[in-house]
């Protein structure tokens, strides 16, 4: 696996660390502390940003075509089969959130938000890596595999 990509697996894996410590129970936890409120919402900014990072790295790293705009990379990663279809659709709402989340285009429930920090964010970051790494191991084992048949035929063709 590139640098990059187990780089930036490291940095989702570590924000998602930090975010289940700060997550609060419940609804009336996370409107009642400013504090928390404003934290989880930084962490889900930076997971979804990392998880868009990854996403170009995996489309350049096999050579895949160039995204229009950040959510259109899901989709090109769903078309390569590299994460299901649902996943894509449900991180380009992430990052819908997340816009809206970090530039205030308008206003969003709060419940919403604490919906996606509680219950979604996490399991669909969890869910994208695990696929990542499943689909770079493949390409590691596959390539690897071409490698040793590509020396068997060299060795072939100068040995006989």
């Amino acid at each position: 696996m590139s640098d990059r990509i187990s780089d930036k697996i490291e940095d989702i894996e570590a924000y998602l660390k930090e975010f289940e410590k700060i997550i609060p129970n419940d609804l009336e936890d996370y409107l009642n502390d400013y504090l928390i409120k404003v934290a989880c919402e930084r962490y889900f900014e930076k997971i979804v940003e990392a998880v868009v990072d990854l996403t170009f790295f995996v489309i350049k790293k096999k050579e895949l075509k160039i995204p229009e705009d950040d959510t259109s990379a899901f989709d090109i990663l769903a078309e390569n089969k590299i994460i299901d279809i649902n996943l894509g659709s449900r991180l380009k709402d992430a990052k819908r959130m997340k816009n809206i989340i970090s530039h205030q285009y308008g206003k969003i429930s709060n419940e919403i938000v604490f919906n996606s920090i509680k219950n979604e964010l996490r399991k669909d970051a969890v869910e994208f890596v695990d696929l990542i790494e499943r689909f770079m191991k493949k390409e590691l084992e596959s390539s690897r595999r071409k490698g040793k048949n590509a020396l068997k035929m060299k060795l072939k063709y100068i040995f006989g």
